[in-house]
């Protein structure tokens, strides 16, 4: 590890001599890409993060807004990439559990973990190896601490080839009288670790997830994979609410990127305060280990507490009880981060100058060139309805939510697998309910990075209104390649500025989030991928459901918002399934304008409350075909009618954002919910035959509920 000549430099001009070897590792790790956000953060401030129920905003270990004036739910994500195609399995276990210690240090009890997860082709050997590794690590550990996985998404595309995404969010509970920062508050007071012993596993891990995967990353570059201990995570869980029960810790932070260097730093930063650690106190597992190691190592399951003088032997206390280790290792101060080992001062240095001082970077920035669009494909229908539906990206991810203990904590209403999982917020007076829902799609943010990032964010916004809720706050993930690439950059830029337009349009605050760019390999960069993690909240525990529920009678089922069906036009089928399976592009489909917008998700969001209401499901990811046959069972079939586009291709797989179906036994007053300028079509019914039934243009498709579930569960066929 070394600092680039330019940082080297800046630091020997502020300490006005040359940095030790701990020093000049210590800035190497804070200051680089991962922590410090030096290409990501000048573009940062298109987001609004400002709300009524804001609560605390970026820059804390996780965000903080209000359900109620007793109740604030915590919201935060976080990558783990390189880690994750270095060792699948223990890089997305870790992942979890550094996401979840990020919501205790806030204060929270986490109640729920959703995963959005990004691999290369499904048929290929190598990615099928990363994507089970990587379901099993997240389920081992999440289940071992009794956290649900309720939510996320699964993307394969090729450009994922050679570096993975593992972007995984957390939602916690807390009240304001428990609520915690990561702001050190009074000179004097004790720093503490509490949790597992300190060894050598993720050196340098910030710095390894700030460079391009090398193409022998996953032998070279283990040592930087942290280690994870699920049921070490469990008791630091426990101890974190016996301790905050007590009123023992005046601020916290959790050992994540740059161990314990990062989390001391920054933790007094904040305050405007220093610290002085003495290195050789800190309880180890292994012998022998030096200043630097330390310092840096990113072993899992680990705290740093401010804990008042007189309240020190009684948080030793507590870890006993609950079989953790704990130490003594330094006192917060007014002066300079100092650590000491072995009588030898190693660190002298500002706080705020290692935790805040890097320079940004001011990097060359061109749009991405748009790709040539061709001849659209004109396969059967018949041929290309099967093959949309047998896409591992549109088939049922049942083989992947079902590792999941997706109960635990018994708060889960609406189960994975549906557009957004409801959780019941029992803190609440009354039946009040959260709601989550995450995801991205390459497929568009590919093609038009801000135009695709603004229909990421209506989709999301859209999978949470279909249940009923009203959109609360936001977090997202940025993942891009190489920002030192122009056009890579721009596309960065891209990804930024759409989601940042969006969620302003539908007043959703992004209140925090995580970057991670350098996810280049050999194979080349990934797409732009903007993971965005929503929450919401319900007024009741009731949701309507995805599919169509049982009935003697017929409903009704409505179209809500696709122009095209309504005018006849031939829709755009940009960044659609339909043309990943056949090789075609065209230009991607503008999400709607703001207004048009706007009174969608809020005449969504109270039409899947009404009592009329049976079923609700947003359009996206494969079109109409993959929301109907989601939508029908064994029991309940559907009988639909589709007119306009020539070849009907583009009414049946454009993927425009923005539209949803609804069954309804009160067509009228659906369609008096929405705005004039949001089209509602009655596109058939719902009938007790098991079959769904589409006449697109005259031509007539029927499949029964069997056949369906059979041609989408390529990945239950191949995985078992």
């Amino acid at each position: 590890m070394s600092l680039s000549a330019s940082d080297y430099e800046l630091v020997v001009s502020e300490l006005g001599r040359d940095p030790t070897p701990a020093e000049e590792a210590l800035f190497e790790n804070l200051w680089s890409e991962h922590c410090a956000y030096r290409s990501s953060r000048p573009l940062l401030s298109a987001f609004d993060s400002n709300g009524k129920d804001v609560v605390v905003g970026p820059g804390d270990d996780a965000a903080v807004v209000a359900l109620s004036d007793s109740v604030y739910i915590t919201l935060g994500i976080e990558s783990h990439n390189h880690p994750s195609y270095v060792d699948p399995y223990d890089g997305a276990a870790t992942g979890v559990g550094g996401i979840v210690r990020d919501t205790m240090s806030m204060g929270a009890y986490p109640i729920a973990l959703t995963d959005s997860l990004y691999f290369g082709p499904f048929e290929d050997e190598h990615p099928r190896y990363l994507f089970e590794g990587v379901v099993e690590g997240i389920s081992d550990y999440g289940n071992s601490i009794g956290v649900p996985t309720v939510g996320g998404s699964v993307v394969f595309h090729p450009d994922y080839e050679g570096n993975p995404l593992v972007n995984v969010a957390c939602v916690g509970v807390v009240s304001p009288d428990r609520l915690v920062t990561a702001k050190a508050q009074k000179s004097g007071n004790a720093l503490m670790l509490v949790g597992n012993a300190t060894g050598r596993d993720g050196l340098g891990g910030a710095s390894f997830a700030s460079e391009d995967l090398s193409e022998d990353a996953e032998t070279e570059d283990r040592p930087a994979v942290q280690v994870g201990d699920p049921y070490t995570e469990k008791l630091l869980i426990e101890a974190n609410e016996t301790l905050l029960d007590e009123e023992l810790v005046e601020s916290a932070r959790d050992l994540g990127a740059a161990g314990l260097g990062g989390a001391s730093s920054e933790l007094v930063a904040k305050g405007e305060l220093g610290a002085r650690i003495e290195l050789g106190s800190v309880h180890q597992r292994e012998p022998n280990m030096s200043a630097l190691e330390i310092l840096l190592a990113e072993s899992q399951e680990r705290m740093c507490y401010e804990v008042a003088p007189e309240n020190v032997d009684r948080v030793r206390e507590i870890a006993d009880r609950f079989d953790l280790g704990s130490s003594v290792i330094g006192t917060v101060t007014e002066g300079n981060y100092v650590c000491t080992f072995d009588g030898e001062t190693v660190v002298d240095v500002p706080a705020e100058y290692l935790a805040e001082g890097a320079p940004m970077n001011d990097l060359d920035s061109v749009p991405p060139t748009p790709p040539k669009e061709t001849e659209l494909p004109t396969p059967t229908l018949e041929t290309a309805f099967e093959s949309v539906l047998a896409s591992p990206n549109t088939a049922s991810k049942r083989w992947v939510y079902r590792q999941y203990d997706h109960e635990v904590g018994t708060r889960t209403i609406v189960r994975p697998g549906d557009d957004a999982a409801v959780l019941a917020a029992r803190e609440c007076d009354g039946e009040r309910g959260i709601a989550i829902a995450a995801g991205s799609n390459p497929n568009w943010t590919s093609l038009n990075p801000y135009e695709g990032a603004r229909a990421v964010a209506l989709e999301v916004t859209t999978n949470l209104a279909a249940k009923g809720a009203t959109p609360l706050a936001a977090v997202d993930c940025l993942n891009g390649g190489n920002p030192e690439t122009p056009s890579v950059y721009g596309g960065f830029k891209g990804i930024v500025d759409g989601l940042a337009d969006m969620c302003r349009t539908l007043s959703v605050p992004v209140v925090g989030g995580n970057v991670s760019l350098y996810n280049d390999s050999t194979s080349g960069p990934i797409p732009p991928t903007p993971t965005l993690a929503m929450v919401g909240t319900t007024t009741e525990y009731d949701a309507p459901p995805l599919g169509f529920p049982e009935s003697s009678e017929p409903g009704t089922i409505l179209l809500v918002g696709d122009h095209a069906v309504a005018s006849g036009r031939t829709p755009r089928l940009g960044g659609s399934e339909y043309l990943a399976q056949f090789d075609g592009t065209d230009a991607f489909p503008t999400p709607p304008e703001e207004t048009e917008a706007t009174g969608f998700i809020e005449a969504i969001a109270s039409v899947a409350t009404d009592e009329h209401t049976r079923a609700v499901h947003d359009v996206s990811h494969g079109g109409l075909a993959v929301t109907f046959a989601e939508m029908i069972s064994e029991s309940r079939g559907a009988e639909v009618t589709l007119t306009g586009d020539e070849n009907g291709a583009g009414l049946l797989f454009h993927e425009r954002t923005g539209r949803a179906v609804i069954e309804t036994t009160a067509p009228d007053a659906v369609q008096a919910a929405f705005p004039d300028d949001t089209p509602v079509e009655n596109v058939g019914h719902t009938d007790a035959s098991g079959e769904l039934t589409l006449t697109v243009n005259g031509e007539r498709l029927e499949y029964d509920a069997g056949t369906v579930r059979a041609i989408r569960g390529v990945l239950d066929r191949e995985l078992e």
